[in-house]
């Protein structure tokens, strides 16, 4: 029996339909479904149960599950917008220690979404380390802070004494099944529809020393992603915190080019970079792979223009 939390979210519904892919039908699908389009994510999916992220977590701490072989763990309230720190560590830095203890306890594998936010600005670079980390929002620090937890547990080795643990810092992730996200969806999914709607992509003007359009950020398409979670469950032998981007940084205009290749028509529009933003925001992102490669991880990545178009060719048949 295998575990996804955030099951009906992006990454989570993804990861639950590359379970499939593999004949694992035996899932328990867990997820907050107050917005209950989500179920759309799960409705081409094969599970055995689903639960409500409340429900799961008491019969964590009851002890009322049946055997499990290993826990996905997803689930987390994702909008860096978001200023209400105890309602974000409660979701994001509690459960997920719950979570983790229970499977220490039993010999689990866990496998959890950690996020490249930790990094902020990146001027420190983007390796696994400590002295990279410069958390800019309390979303970022809920996950930097679990992060830490598991350092000082000593589970962050490539191979530990006990079962497995081995976070993923996500990238930009883009792709399929994103479209509940609203304003946090990826640049991908807002130019398609800013192209259908207006003819134009609306990217922001140079800032932090980089022109119109070319602020640069490691984006990673969601099969990639899986991919990746997948690999780890292969070899439940390997642990650790791992950067989970393509270690290659594109430029928004490829984003931008790349949906207006696919569409055949269109332009690239830029706005004034918001004053909002000046300060807060990542101008270049790309996944340091030196860990990853450290312990033998060599699969492919798409580019943004392969990676859009397999994006765009499931979206636009929806």
């Amino acid at each position: 029996m295998i575990v996804v939390t955030g099951a009906a979210g992006f990454i989570g519904a993804n990861l639950v339909l590359g379970l499939n892919a593999r004949g694992i039908c035996d899932i328990i699908a867990v997820d907050d479904l107050s917005d209950g389009t989500k179920f759309r994510n799960l409705a081409e999916a094969d599970i055995a149960d689903y639960q409500d992220k409340d429900e799961f977590l008491t019969h964590v701490e009851r002890g009322e599950l049946p055997k499990i072989d290993a826990i996905f763990h997803q689930g987390a309230c994702s909008a860096t917008t978001e200023w209400n720190g105890k309602f974000m560590m409660d979701v994001n830095y509690r459960y997920s220690k719950t979570l983790l203890a229970f499977c220490q306890a039993r010999a689990i594998p866990f496998i959890y979404a950690s996020s490249a936010s930790v990094y902020g600005m990146g001027k420190s670079g983007f390796r696994e380390s400590r002295e990279c980390e410069h958390p800019l929002n309390v979303y970022a620090y809920s996950k930097f802070l679990f992060d830490q937890n598991v350092r000082r547990a000593g589970l962050d080795a490539s191979a530990t004494k006990t079962s497995q643990v081995v976070g993923l810092r996500y990238f930009n992730v883009y792709g399929p099944r994103e479209q509940h996200k609203g304003g946090m969806a990826s640049t991908a999914f807002h130019f398609n529809n800013q192209i259908a709607q207006h003819g134009e992509c609306r990217l922001f003007e140079g800032s932090d020393g980089y022109g119109d359009g070319e602020q640069r950020r490691d984006f990673i398409q969601v099969d990639d992603v899986v991919a990746m979670n997948l690999w780890f469950f292969d070899h439940p032998e390997k642990s650790g915190i791992y950067n989970c981007g393509t270690g290659r940084a594109q430029p928004f205009n490829d984003i931008a080019h790349a949906v207006i290749a696919w569409h055949g028509k269109g332009k690239v529009k830029y706005v004034p970079f918001p004053q909002n933003l000046i300060g807060r925001y990542q101008s270049f992102t790309q996944a340091d792979h030196a860990r990853l490669q450290a312990i033998g991880y060599d699969q492919p990545f798409l580019t943004v223009e392969q990676g859009v178009k397999r994006y765009l060719d499931w979206l636009n048949a929806q």
